[in-house]
C-alpha cells in the first residue's frame, strides 16, 4: 500500500471530536433536565434525543461503510485495467 493511501487522524482531531460529542451530549441532558415542564414533556424530549444521537451515528457508519465500498471496487476495476494493459504490452 502506497503511503498516501493511508489515512490517518491526529491525536488533535479524535481530542475534539470525542470532546465535542461529550459537550453536545451534557448540554442536551441540561436542557432537559431544566426545561418547566412536566416528566411526560422531559420524557419525549430525552427518548427524542436519543433517537436523534442513533440515527446520526448509524447514518455516519453507513456513509463511511458506502465510501469505502466505493474506493474498494475502484481498486479492483484500476487492477484489472492495469493486469489487462500490462498483459498488451
Amino acid at each position: 500500500m502506497k503511503d498516501h493511501e493511508i489515512q490517518s487522524i491526529s491525536d488533535g482531531w479524535l481530542f475534539y471530536v470525542k470532546a465535542s460529542f461529550a459537550i453536545a451530549i451534557v448540554a442536551v441532558v441540561a436542557g432537559i433536565v431544566l426545561v418547566p415542564g412536566s416528566f411526560l414533556i422531559k420524557g419525549y424530549f430525552a427518548l427524542s434525543s436519543l433517537f436523534l444521537i442513533s440515527s446520526t451515528i448509524t447514518l455516519s457508519k453507513t456513509m463511511r461503510d458506502q465510501h469505502e465500498a466505493k474506493r474498494l471496487i475502484n481498486k479492483v476495476s484500476e487492477a484489472r485495467t492495469t493486469k489487462m494493459i500490462n498483459e498488451m504490452t
